[in-house]
């Protein structure tokens, strides 16, 4: 297996990521891309790529904004990420790729169902954020109004090392130093204030994927990935999704958090891989009304609709462990 470092010019926006080649590679493996969520980089993935790479090609790209990519002054809402990485797509020439995103990366990969559909081949979703209300209470902190924007850029790497290297679940010693230097860089605070004003509000998650999956005529194979102690986005949102779907199935891994695939690498891919080397898998459909959910305040008012939708409680589970 081989490693390199690559960037690419998008719309104006310089995009890192890190490219692992196998050095037998199956053709009939699917190329993946897997999508780090906020305040993070690629090297989320380090411990998780080699071992999917053995037999595919794999891209661990930093979201705009994030990592070694450039920190543009733009909107870095989930619509524009979702663009970019789109376009990216298709300047790599990638026509079909699986695609994995933990957490805020996984509200990218649910958004370019919208952007790409076709590109799309199957989806896991780690973590993800979009698919409930709940979340930690700092990132509801974290939209404060422009507070981080304006006077967060010096205490970024700080909040860094405490924040996710805190919790010790965010791999060796030596990546997360790396990551703190990368959000020392400027701009970082911006995007990151931005891209969580995007999706939350000091309520909640207000952005969710059953708002628009029915825009989409055909959704992909959809799995969805989680720790059972997740302390910041529980796993109850996953069962949600089971509930509200035909065809979609949920992977707990018991004692793992918010950073599973790095607290359990080699059973994440264990349990990665069934997903994607399956044969045959069912498409994600939605459940009988399930396409009428909760909407925000916030996308009513922009649809110029009234009043304030009410949640569908979830109706069961289907858990595979």
């Amino acid at each position: 297996m081989s490693m390199s470092y690559c960037n690419c010019d998008i719309d104006g926006v310089k995009l890192h990521w890190a490219q692992f080649e196998p050095d037998l590679a199956d053709e009939g493996k699917t190329a993946v891309v897997l999508l780090h969520g906020l305040a993070d980089s690629h090297l989320t993935w380090r411990s998780v790529a080699p071992l999917l790479a053995t037999d595919r090609r794999v891209l661990t790209p930093d979201l705009p904004g994030s990592g070694l990519s450039t920190r543009a002054d733009v909107s870095y809402t989930l619509e524009w990420q979702a663009h970019i990485m789109a376009r990216w797509l298709e300047a790599m020439g990638l026509t079909s790729v699986d695609v994995v995103g933990h957490s805020f990366g996984g509200g990218v990969a649910q958004m370019l169902l919208l952007e790409c559909p076709e590109r799309l081949r199957r989806i896991a979703l780690v973590a993800s954020g979009g698919l409930g209300r709940d979340v930690g209470f700092w990132l509801r902190l974290a939209t404060f109004p422009f507070m981080v924007e304006h006077f967060g850029q010096p205490f970024m790497a700080f909040g860094t090392r405490r924040a996710i290297g805190g919790s010790r679940l965010h791999g060796s010693a030596a990546d997360l130093e790396t990551l703190a230097k990368m959000n020392e860089q400027p701009g970082t605070a911006r995007a990151f204030s931005r891209a969580v004003r995007s999706v939350i509000n000091f309520r909640g998650q207000y952005r969710m994927l059953l708002q628009r999956a029915h825009e989409v005529d055909e959704l992909p194979p959809i799995r969805v990935f989680w720790g059972e102690v997740d302390a910041l986005i529980p796993h109850k949102h996953g069962d949600a999704l089971v509930a509200a779907t035909e065809g979609v199935e949920l992977v707990t891994f018991p004692g793992a958090g918010h950073y599973l695939h790095q607290q359990q690498p080699e059973a994440f891919v264990e349990a990665l891989r069934a997903f994607l080397d399956a044969a045959e898998l069912p498409r994600a459909t939605l459940r009988p009304a399930s396409d009428v959910v909760a909407v925000s305040p916030m996308d009513r008012i922009a649809r110029g609709l009234r009043g304030r939708g009410r949640g569908r409680p979830g109706a069961g589970r289907n858990r595979e462990t």
